[in-house]
């Protein structure tokens, strides 16, 4: 009977263990995930500060409708009510500059240029240019509403690589321009038009030209490009990490009949792109980057963009300003080397300092007239006024998505 209890009490002890054994093991494994969990959210926010710190924010107030009327001037025609990305902060550019001569060198729709005209009654010449026939037949009459009869106005067809000799041809700017614009992003009127191939959520020919009169389309680059070069583009203008899986499938797909549409296209990536978890679509996100991979070599975009920031600045008047407005890394990198390359021109280390007192003087006197100012760089040739790309202020990034991976820099000639 005593054996009976001394069994009965040391199974008692061992059962009345177990619990506090599974609770300290529960607290040890919850403590471990509240720490992991606390981690990850300090990663989080480091990774967030780190950004931030890359990028000025804007703390403009976005005011969708205000900027409608304002760009969209006597509109009828409600299909094209393009929003402008970074208006307000694009008008807090040039508000200080006396702006008496203006180019547009990516005209689009004309967002942009309608509100610095009529926020600038001193502009005398301005030139607007577009490699797009569509997009000068819309901005047009927008053009024709806000400017004044003392403005001379030339839209022009050409692609902004030509600026230097399309301004050359105006007497008017031998001495220079006051403004330059470059928007780099897709205009609403390319993107929402199937038929010119740039959207992954609708069907049509692969085309993907800026320019309707090029020769260049997205079906020749998928269709007869070296194997090389289409494993090249995919993973350099495309940052794609699965590139060499896609370009093995592209090339393999020549051989039953090519492709001929974006579908074919689509119907390719969904099959090669592993499922992401949660069931989301994957596959997106995949096609958005290697379009943009097609879109850059078919328009030879990256080239064609760090030749004309060389062009823009040289056209310059002293003083002038020129304002890029980029849409993703690649285009981002090279504006910001671009403009490094440019200030610091050929500048020894006697001239650099000859110039420190001056360049110290100018900057506060720049940051104490324009508060969107915050850190500049100064070279020989000129004054990188964003440090850091103004990015869209969160409101307008939740109004309007296009503008969430905008970056605005800008460069000041002396």
């Amino acid at each position: 009977m005593a054996m009976l209890c001394k069994i009965s009490s040391s199974l008692f002890l061992s059962l009345s263990l177990k619990p506090k054994l599974l609770y300290r093991t529960h607290t040890f494994l919850l403590s471990r995930s509240t720490a992991t969990t606390s981690k990850q959210k300090t990663q989080n926010s480091k990774a967030g500060l780190a950004k931030e710190k890359r990028r000025t924010r804007s703390d403009k107030h976005f005011n969708r409708n205000a900027i409608i009327d304002l760009c969209n001037v006597n509109d009828t025609d409600t299909k094209f009510s393009h929003i402008p990305v970074m208006l307000g902060e694009v008008m807090d550019v040039f508000s200080a500059v006396s702006l008496t001569s203006f180019v547009d060198c990516t005209l689009g729709a004309a967002g942009h240029s309608t509100a610095v005209i009529r926020g600038h009654p001193e502009m005398k010449f301005f030139v607007g240019m577009d490699v797009d026939s569509v997009a000068h037949d819309i901005a047009q009459p927008r053009l024709d509403a806000v400017l004044s009869g003392d403005v001379k106005a030339f839209t022009v067809l050409r692609n902004f690589r030509d600026v230097k000799s399309v301004l050359r041809e105006f007497t008017d700017l031998h001495m220079g321009v006051d403004g330059i614009l470059m928007d780099l992003g897709m205009s609403s009127m390319q993107v929402d038009n199937p038929a010119r191939g740039f959207s992954v959520l609708g069907d049509g020919p692969l085309d993907m030209r800026m320019d309707p009169q090029a020769s260049l389309k997205a079906e020749d680059v998928l269709n007869s490009w070296p194997d090389s070069e289409v494993g090249r583009i995919l993973r350099e203008y495309g940052e794609e990490s699965n590139w060499r899986t896609l370009q093995k499938k592209i090339v393999n797909a020549r051989l039953h009949g090519g492709f001929h549409s974006t579908t074919d296209l689509l119907d390719l990536i969904r099959r090669v792109t592993p499922p992401m978890k949660g069931g989301r679509q994957g596959w997106i996100k995949t096609a958005t980057r290697v379009f943009q991979a097609l879109r850059i070599a078919v328009n030879d975009e990256l080239k064609t963009l760090e030749d004309s920031l060389y062009s823009c600045f040289d056209c310059l008047a002293p003083r002038g300003r020129l304002a890029v407005i980029s849409f993703h890394s690649l285009e981002d990198r090279i504006v910001k080397q671009t403009f490094l390359n440019i200030i610091k021109g050929g500048e020894d280390v006697e001239e650099r300092e000859s110039l420190n007192s001056f360049l110290r003087k100018t900057s506060d006197e720049i940051k104490e007239k324009e508060a969107w100012i915050k850190q500049v760089i100064h070279g020989s040739n000129g004054t990188i006024l964003t440090k850091r790309p103004i990015t869209p202020s969160g409101e307008e990034e939740k109004l309007n998505r296009r503008s969430r991976s905008a970056k605005l820099r800008v460069i000041q000639k002396h």
